[in-house]
């Protein structure tokens, strides 16, 4: 039985915990398109200057996704961890964004 992908704990050191073994890479991701909205809405920040806060807010709900599914792949794993937490975004065409997350899945060493 898979555990809850919320309960995996993640954390960016570089190295596997004491009592702890790794069981291989994770990663998780999503791609995002803008919408005509928005792109008016940040034409016209673009202008004045300052955040755009639908490309904040798009940009942060991918990362979101892309984390969850990450934990998702390290709990069909077994682990109860994830190390070394990392995200990428880039632009796969116009108008879209690929977030990825990625990390070392680690559970508890056999017999703990």
């Amino acid at each position: 039985m898979m555990s809850d992908p919320k309960n995996i704990a993640l954390i960016s050191i570089e190295s596997v915990p004491d009592g702890m073994r790794p069981l291989g890479l994770v990663r998780g991701s999503t791609a995002r398109s803008r919408n005509i909205a928005r792109d008016i809405t940040a034409g016209l920040k673009n202008l004045v200057g300052g955040e755009v806060i639908s490309y904040t807010k798009l940009m942060a709900d991918a990362r979101e996704e892309a984390i969850y599914r990450m934990q998702e792949d390290a709990a069909r794993m077994g682990a109860t961890m994830v190390v070394g937490v990392r995200f990428a975004s880039s632009m796969v065409s116009q108008g879209v964004s690929e977030m990825v997350a990625w990390g070392t899945a680690v559970g508890p060493m056999d017999g703990q």
